[in-house]
């Protein structure tokens, strides 16, 4: 079972909670990097959190929700050694795994219901990076430079 660090956003609290009941109901270890409410809080600083925790290997996978799913990855894909990727079925959430060796998943709570999220979470758990060509791929991800902003 994964060590995985979980975290939402106002919008996508809901969701998270369902997810992290799910994640320990089946024997995994969570930390749950909040929100507990639905006050409205910054995406990015939920992003930013369960990123940090991946990147400095305290858990081996990270969770992340928002409204969308888009917001909270983009925060999360700034810290570096973090691949964030954005699933909204089965199918995404699995190939994001395999293709992109991505070590968060990113859902929107407006946009898929909660049984979807849970197939999907255990779709990305389920899946392992297949390496062969998509090795090259993730090396040239992993060796882009973080950005603010600036256009190139």
């Amino acid at each position: 079972m994964a060590r995985i660090a979980a975290g939402a956003d106002h919008a996508g609290v809901q969701l998270k909670d369902v997810l992290v009941a799910h994640l320990r109901d089946t024997g995994h270890e969570v930390l749950d990097c909040g929100t507990h409410g639905t006050d409205r809080v910054d995406y990015p600083d939920y992003g930013e959190a369960v990123a940090r925790k991946v990147a400095a290997g305290e858990v081996e996978l990270g969770l992340c929700v928002c409204g969308t799913g888009i917001g909270i990855a983009m925060a999360a894909n700034k810290v570096p050694g973090v691949r964030a990727g954005t699933a909204h079925d089965v199918t995404s959430a699995r190939l994001t795994r395999e293709h992109n060796d991505a070590n968060v998943i990113c859902l929107g709570e407006r946009l898929i219901g909660p049984e979807a999220a849970r197939e999907a979470l255990d779709a990305f758990l389920g899946a392992s990076f297949e390496q062969g060509r998509h090795v090259a791929r993730v090396a040239k991800i992993d060796a882009l430079l973080p950005t603010r902003g600036v256009a190139l």
